[in-house]
């Protein structure tokens, strides 16, 4: 693939990634993080859906591969992903709709997804295109600590930041390390167990334990977070929150683009 100078990210030309200069222009505000399955809840909905949600609030955009076996997803996200499938989304069509949101929206964008479908689509060939198409980062749920360098210097020469996860269930020492590998944000779960479950206790200890073992980065807390009170809760021992599944399941149901903007307002109003 041939990339002209003038499409490169900024990354790429040496300057920053737009997720770093996010978090500086914040200046110690609570970001919000928003979750969406590309190619859901129609075809092309990314294209219209990312600038509104940037516009309400929305620091920095997920959009979810998908995918037909997603192991860590809870039944909300599944659905989406199982629509978006039939509604015939591929890994191609869904960096062309990023490379569409960037003519109009600078708000980074992170892919999250299972690692077959970036296998089928080649490794190399996939951190480079999705770089290309605008994007700033990726979450690659499957990959352990002692599997991230996998990708890295692929990751790396792209200009993407590499977001690894902490769970409740991760010892101290580990946090650390994971830290130290990861790039962009950490992404703290919240809960034990899938997308969407749980997340209103947010486990205080287990967040601040994080907080005081997480040097590096700055840290996003998600999984589980559905309304302005978990995001609040959430946020005051964090850098922010990632919510996901709740923003979905307002699609599933039906409700208008005015009315998810209204409640994703309402998030970025509890948080700060």
């Amino acid at each position: 693939m041939t990339t002209s100078a003038s499409a490169l990210p900024n990354a790429l030309k040496g300057g920053p990634n737009r997720i770093a200069t996010m978090f500086a222009d914040r200046k110690g505000k609570k970001v919000l993080a928003l979750f969406l399955t590309g190619g859901f809840p129609h075809l092309g909905s990314a294209v219209e859906i990312v600038p509104r949600l940037a516009a309400a609030g929305a620091d920095l955009v997920e959009i979810g591969i998908p995918f037909s076996d997603p192991m860590a997803d809870g039944p909300v996200i599944q659905k989406s992903s199982m629509v978006a499938l039939a509604n015939g989304i591929t890994l191609p069509l869904l960096l062309d709709q990023i490379r569409v949101i960037r003519r109009s929206s600078q708000v980074p964008i992170v892919l999250m997804g299972y690692i077959n479908p970036i296998l089928r689509y080649g490794p190399e060939r996939f951190f480079d295109d999705a770089a290309d198409a605008g994007v700033d980062g990726v979450i690659l749920p499957e990959l352990p600590l002692e599997e991230a360098a996998r990708f890295r210097e692929q990751i790396v020469r792209s200009g993407l930041a590499q977001i690894l996860l902490v769970t409740p269930t991760t010892p101290p020492e580990r946090i650390a390390a994971i830290d130290a590998a990861s790039s962009g944000f950490l992404y703290c779960v919240a809960t034990t167990g899938v997308t969407g479950v749980g997340g209103k206790s947010a486990a205080h200890d287990y967040v601040a334990n994080v907080r005081a073992k997480a040097r590096k980065n700055p840290l996003l807390v998600g999984f589980g977070i559905s309304s302005p009170d978990d995001a609040r809760r959430a946020a005051s021992q964090s850098d922010g929150v990632i919510v996901g599944s709740a923003l979905i399941k307002r699609f599933l149901e039906g409700e208008t683009m005015e009315e998810v903007v209204a409640w994703v307002r309402s998030l970025k109003d509890a948080i700060g």
